[in-house]
C-alpha cells in the first residue's frame, strides 16, 4: 500500500505581526480560519479528517512563542493531539526579529539553512521543548520554513534524534532549499542519517513538475497522482496544505475552490484501498525508503494542464476580487 502523508504547515503570519495585527487576530485568521461565513482552518480540516477516517500531520511553527509567550501554543497543540492527529515540527526564522530572548546572536536570516549547524541545532533544541512543553508527543519529522533547509539541518536533526525531514520540495521556482538531492527525487530515501520524505509531484504540460500542494493543483491532477502512486505501489505520497490555505489570499473569505480539491483529496485516499493514510509515526522507516529511480511522476497532460489553468483564473476571479479592489 501507499501510505499518504497529508501535511498541514500550521504557523502564524509573521506578516500579519508585522502589520500590526494582534496575537489573538492573527490567531483567528492563521490558525482558526475565521471568516465572517465560518472556520476553515485546522478544527474544518480535522473534521473532514474524521469524516473519512484520515489522519492529519500539522507541522507546527512554535517560534512565534518566543515573542508572544507560549500559552497560545497549548491551544493548536491540545486539540490536534486530543483528536489522535500528529503534530510535527516546522520552524519559520523570520520571528527571531521580533523575539524578546534568542537562542542564537547575530543577524536575523529568513531561513533555518540560512544558519551554521551549531545554531541551527539550537534553534531546533528550543522549538522542540515549546512543542513538547505544549501538550506534544517528541516529533520525530520536520519540516523547514519555506523549504529552506540544508544539508546542516539534516545533521542537525539526527543529532536530536528527529527520524524524517520533509523539506526538499525541488520543483517550486523560488525554491530556497538546498538540500544536495536531483530536484526530481519522488521517492523516500535515507540521506544524511535521516529519512527524507519530498514534496510529492505531478506533471504538467511541456515535461515540468509541480508539487503536491493542494491550492496548486486541480482536483483531475489530485486524483490522477494519487491513482498513479497507487498503480507504481509508491512508499509514500506527501502532499502539503497550510492552515490557512482554505480561505481566499486575501483571507477575508473561504475559497471553495480549494475547499473542493481538499474534500475530493480524502475522498479519494478513503475510496481507494491501495491508499493508506498515515502518520509519520505510523510508518516504518525501514519500508518506506525506495530506490530513487523505482518510480516515475505521472506524466505531464496538456489537457489536465489547461484544466487547471483554467480553473485557477475562475477562483482568482470569484474569491480574490477584493484584492484588486483594495
Amino acid at each position: 500500500m501507499t501510505s499518504v502523508l497529508i501535511t498541514i504547515d500550521t504557523e502564524l503570519s509573521a506578516g500579519l505581526h508585522q502589520q500590526g495585527v494582534s496575537l489573538a487576530d492573527n490567531f483567528a485568521s492563521s490558525i482558526l480560519g475565521r471568516t465572517p461565513g465560518g472556520e476553515y482552518g485546522i478544527f474544518w480540516m480535522m473534521d473532514r479528517f474524521d469524516d473519512y477516517g484520515l489522519t492529519g500531520v500539522f507541522f507546527v511553527d512554535p517560534m512565534p512563542a518566543l515573542v508572544y509567550g507560549a500559552d497560545f501554543l497549548a491551544d493548536i497543540v491540545g486539540p490536534i493531539v486530543a483528536r489522535g492527529h500528529e503534530v510535527q515540527l516546522h520552524i519559520h526564522t523570520e520571528w527571531l526579529q521580533w523575539a524578546r530572548l534568542t537562542p542564537v546572536s547575530g543577524e536575523v536570516r529568513r531561513n533555518i539553512g540560512d544558519y551554521p549547524r551549531a545554531d541551527q541545532k539550537k534553534l531546533l533544541g528550543t522549538a522542540l521543548k515549546l512543542l513538547v512543553a505544549a501538550g506534544a508527543p517528541w516529533p520525530v519529522a520536520f519540516r523547514a520554513g519555506n523549504f529552506g533547509a540544508n544539508e546542516a539541518t539534516l545533521a542537525a536533526l539526527k543529532a536530536l534524534d528527529i527520524t524524517y525531514d520533509s523539506s526538499f520540495n525541488g520543483v517550486i521556482d523560488d525554491a530556497v532549499c538546498a538540500i544536495d538531492l536531483p530536484g526530481d527525487t519522488i521517492e523516500p530515501l535515507r540521506h544524511k542519517g535521516v529519512v527524507e520524505m519530498p514534496v510529492s509531484v505531478v506533471g504538467r504540460a511541456g515535461g515540468a513538475l509541480r508539487p503536491a500542494q493542494i491550492c496548486a493543483m486541480s482536483v483531475w491532477e489530485m486524483r490522477a497522482m494519487l491513482r498513479h502512486a497507487a498503480d507504481q505501489a509508491m512508499s509514500a505520497q506527501t502532499i502539503v496544505t497550510h492552515s490557512f490555505e482554505m480561505l481566499n489570499r486575501a483571507r477575508t473569505r473561504p475559497n471553495r475552490m480549494v475547499i473542493r480539491r481538499f474534500e475530493a483529496m480524502c475522498a479519494e485516499i478513503a475510496r481507494n484501498p491501495a491508499l493508506v493514510s498515515r502518520g509519520f509515526a505510523g510508518i516504518d522507516p525501514g519500508r518506506v525508503v525506495a530506490c530513487q529511480d523505482r518510480s516515475e511522476p505521472l506524466a505531464g497532460n496538456r489537457v489536465r494542464t489547461a484544466a487547471r489553468m483554467a480553473a485557477q483564473v475562475g477562483s482568482n476571479i470569484l474569491y480574490d476580487r477584493s484584492l484588486r479592489q483594495s
